[in-house]
């Protein structure tokens, strides 16, 4: 069981994570992040859903991607999202089946 200091240091490590990606990085795009690292930002809101599922707080998968993006889908891709050439997404298709597919 990690102590409350642990666990304050594991959440601000995610937030440091997550304002990188969200403000310092956002010519980064999801599809590479996949291909390269395995795990995306929706990867990162799609855990922050499960967690707070497991504890018994219902949240939507368009919800927790609005609470980690800090705006919606639609407004994260029209701000910073381009358009995926073939070989990322042929490549994509791949890091998801090895990632996310696996459950």
């Amino acid at each position: 069981m990690p102590s409350q200091q642990e666990i304050e240091l594991q959440a601000a490590a995610f937030r440091r994570l997550q304002k990188h990606l969200m403000e310092d990085r956002t010519d980064v795009q999801n599809i590479d992040m996949m291909n390269l690292a395995g795990f995306c930002r929706n990867c990162l809101s799609r855990w922050y859903q499960e967690a707070a599922n497991e504890r018994g707080i219902e949240m939507g998968k368009d919800e927790a991607r609005e609470l980690f993006y800090g705006m919606t889908m639609d407004e994260w891709k029209a701000n910073y999202q381009t358009d995926a050439n073939d070989s990322q997404k042929e490549a994509f298709k791949t890091a998801f089946e090895e990632n996310v597919g696996k459950g």
